[in-house]
């Protein structure tokens, strides 16, 4: 369900950079009892829209971690010295690796994805105290990544996982579908510095799916303040604020808008949206089935897609 909301909103932006990232999975309780963990531990390598040679290695090496090849996997990691290759190549190694990927994490106190992947060790070792307390500093680190999103997920097991994202009502420029993932992020990025606020609006969904709520959160929020009377703009800013340990914030600022924009259905469709990442169904179709009461928009096919989910639960 969860990974039908995350994929059905992102596929409505309509503005994918071309972000490749490890599996994502719904994760498991940290506060149930827990049966042994098979397998070695997830394995979460952002990697950007980089295309360079260590990148394109590095994502083959992830395919080959999620499927349980890890030798193959440990052999690509181990011709590389970055940070990332290292935390793969212990994570290989498991469960021989942890001793390796415990010292990684304290020669890199600042890292999320340190404390990040030391957490999933724990966790994979049933040591749940200590992997909440690495996860959350993962959360604090650098929370403008998609590690500290990533270690958010797991510290609030009964959302959905990642953040909701804003979803513009209008179309991205057509120009954008013939880049490549990394010419598109910076076509975006310069738009953004030089246009107006659907600009904006556009880079930072890309930043939203890139992992980098913070820096989205700011360009949302500065395309509100350029147009107060754009119902996407200040959407997108509620959207923004989104936070699963302080949810009320977003919602508070969202809410209002319906009064604001009482024909506008971004409002709705997101509404329902957030109400859905925190678990709330039933809030949540009544807002979508505003939407498709509303009549034709861009958010109508996504809309009866989760209704239709909903009703299957």
């Amino acid at each position: 369900m969860w990974l039908l909301v995350g994929a059905t909103a992102l596929a409505a932006a309509g503005i994918t950079v071309g972000v490749t990232l490890a599996t994502r999975t719904v994760p498991p309780s940290a506060t149930s009892a827990l049966p042994k963990q098979k397998g070695a531990p997830e394995l979460d390598l952002d990697l950007g829209v980089r295309t360079d040679p260590e990148a394109v290695a590095l994502r083959r090496a992830l395919t080959l971690y999620a499927r349980g090849h890890l030798k193959q996997a440990g052999a690509i990691f181990a011709r590389y010295d970055s940070f990332e290759a290292q935390v793969g190549a212990s994570l290989a190694a498991w469960p021989g690796g942890f001793d390796r990927l415990a010292g990684l994490a304290r020669a890199h106190p600042k890292s999320s994805l340190g404390q990040l992947e030391l957490g999933l060790a724990f966790f994979w070792q049933n040591r749940i105290a200590q992997a909440e307390s690495a996860w959350r500093k993962a959360a604090r680190l650098q929370p403008d990544t998609s590690y500290a999103v990533r270690a958010g997920d797991f510290l609030h097991p009964r959302d959905a996982p990642g953040l909701p994202p804003f979803s513009p009502s209008f179309d991205a420029p057509a120009k954008l579908a013939d880049l490549s993932p990394p010419q598109r992020f910076a076509a975006l990025r310069a738009e953004a510095r030089s246009g107006g606020a659907h600009a904006k609006l556009l880079y930072g969904a890309a930043l939203q799916q890139l992992g980098r709520p913070v820096s989205a959160e700011r360009e949302f929020a500065a395309a509100a303040l350029a147009a107060p009377k754009d119902p996407d703009a200040q959407v997108a800013a509620a959207v923004g604020l989104f936070d699963k340990a302080r949810p009320a914030l977003a919602f508070s600022r969202l809410g209002p808008l319906v009064k604001a924009f009482p024909h506008a259905v971004t409002v709705r469709f997101h509404l329902g949206l957030m109400l859905l990442w925190i678990g709330q169904l039933k809030d949540a179709k009544v807002q979508l089935e505003r939407v498709v009461a509303a009549g034709p928009s861009p958010f109508l096919a996504d809309t009866k897609l989760l209704l239709t989910k909903i009703a299957a639960k």
